[in-house]
């Protein structure tokens, strides 16, 4: 199978779906074009859905407190504008590492002081302190080494911590009958196409618990519907103009995006 030029390979074993950007840069990528729609795979306007999605990551919030008790420490990779670290603020001390210096320096101006621009590498965590939840929101299908990094914060949580994760599910029902068609088959942008055993066996790489693994709905802005479904149908980038502006949020579930729990156990 092959998208945008890219073959996709997957794995026999686990299904994972992987490809190889030898030409892409993700920090040349990721800049406000990619959040006002000058990308054919990013958003539409992402500020301008902001009360769409703070409701959304208010709910995330909600659900990840299942996991992390409050009062902890919580990192969230790839923060973006940090709308849903505003919402876990009041439970948890927040910090933030964002790609993107356009959305890093909207954090700042936000009031989002510990978000800092880069990547989840060795010298980034390490100037952490010890953390209790990692989120990554749509975030680890972009990595270039997604094991390496979900190692990494694993061992930087304390005993008990979690990491609480969202992607796309290679495996559901749509992304096998729309194959190079789907809606999150995005190459070079998303590297890796996961499914609920590649978790599995990433978890027993390093010792980690699976926690949960769940396909929840989600309110999307009504302007990234259109935005995506232009795209799948080849068309222009025009009828979606005006709803840009639009704060109103669809809720939906094409049971394709899964949210995955990881746990470091108590005990070694």
């Amino acid at each position: 199978m092959h998208k945008n030029g890219y073959p996709v390979l997957r794995c026999r074993g686990c299904g994972t779906g992987h490809i190889e950007p030898s030409d892409f840069d993700p920090r040349t990528y990721y800049t406000r074009d990619y959040f006002e729609g000058g990308h054919c795979d990013g958003y539409a306007d992402y500020g301008a859905s902001a009360a769409v999605l703070r409701r959304e990551f208010a709910a995330v919030a909600r659900r990840l407190a299942r996991y992390a008790p409050a009062g902890g420490n919580l990192l969230e990779i790839g923060c973006a504008y940090g709308y849903f670290l505003e919402a876990a603020q009041g439970r948890w001390r927040v910090y933030g590492l964002e790609i993107s210096a356009d959305a890093v320096a909207h954090c700042q101006a936000s009031g989002l002081r510990d978000v800092r621009q880069g990547t989840a590498d060795h010298d980034a965590l390490t100037d952490l302190p010890a953390l209790d939840a990692v989120v990554m929101l749509d975030v680890v299908e972009h990595l270039e080494d997604p094991a390496a990094v979900l190692e990494a914060c694993f061992r930087k949580l304390r005993p008990g911590g979690v990491i609480y994760l969202s992607t796309g599910d290679f495996a559901s029902p749509l992304a096998r009958i729309m194959r190079r068609h789907w809606r999150l088959m995005t190459p070079p942008q998303h590297i890796w196409y996961f499914t609920p055993h590649s978790f599995r066996q990433l978890a027993a790489r390093f010792g980690a618990i699976i926690e949960s693994v769940s396909h929840p709905g989600k309110a999307v802005p009504l302007s990234l519907i259109i935005f995506q479904l232009l795209r799948v149908l080849h068309m222009p980038d025009k009828a979606s103009t005006w709803v840009r502006g639009s704060s109103i949020g669809i809720p939906l579930n094409l049971f394709d995006a899964m949210h995955v729990v990881l746990r470091k156990p108590l005990q070694p």
